[in-house]
C-alpha cells in the first residue's frame, strides 16, 4: 500500500495536473482520435493519465482490474493499452500474457509499475511491452512514450 500511495503523489510531482493538460492542449497531434485503454486499479492515478491524454485528443477507456481490462481490450480492440502490473483480480503480467497469445497482431502495450525489480522489467520485455515506466513517472514521459507508440 504504502508503494501505491508513493506513486500516487510521484505520478502528480511533475507538476499539477491542469498545467500538464493546458500546456498538452497546446500542442497539434495527428494523433487525434486513437483509443487508449488505461488498465489500473489507482482512481487518482486514472484520472490524471485519463486528463492529459483526453487534452490530446485520444478517447480513453478505463478498467479497474485484469479482469475488465481484459474484457475491454478484446472487445473494444484499442490502438494502445497502458496496463498497471499490480492490480486485482489478474494481474498487468497475465493480461500482457492472455493479450499476446490471442491477438494475431499485438496491440501496442505500455507497462506502468511501481515495482522496481528488473526481473519484472526483464520478463514484461520477454512478454512483448512496447515500453515499461517505473513509478513515479513525470507526465511527459507517459505522453512521450503514448505519442511514440502511436506515430
Amino acid at each position: 500500500m504504502a508503494v501505491k500511495k508513493a506513486a500516487k503523489k510521484a505520478v502528480r510531482a511533475g507538476g499539477p495536473v491542469a498545467d500538464e493538460a493546458e500546456s498538452a492542449a497546446a500542442v497539434p497531434t495527428a494523433k487525434a482520435g486513437k483509443r487508449i485503454l488505461l488498465v489500473d486499479d489507482d482512481a487518482e492515478i486514472v484520472e490524471s493519465m485519463r486528463t492529459v491524454l483526453e487534452s490530446r485528443g485520444y478517447q480513453i477507456l478505463v478498467a479497474r482490474d485484469g479482469n475488465q481490462g481484459l474484457v475491454l481490450a478484446e472487445g473494444e480492440d484499442p490502438d494502445l493499452v497502458v496496463l498497471d502490473m499490480m492490480m486485482p483480480k489478474r494481474s498487468g503480467f497475465l493480461v500482457l500474457e492472455k493479450l499476446r497469445r490471442s491477438r494475431p497482431n499485438p496491440m501496442r502495450v505500455i507497462m506502468i509499475t511501481a515495482n522496481e525489480g528488473s526481473r519484472h522489467k526483464a520478463y514484461a520485455e520477454m512478454l512483448g511491452v512496447d515500453d515499461y515506466i517505473r513509478k513515479p513517472f513525470a507526465m511527459d514521459r507517459l505522453l512521450e512514450s503514448v505519442d511514440r507508440l502511436l506515430s
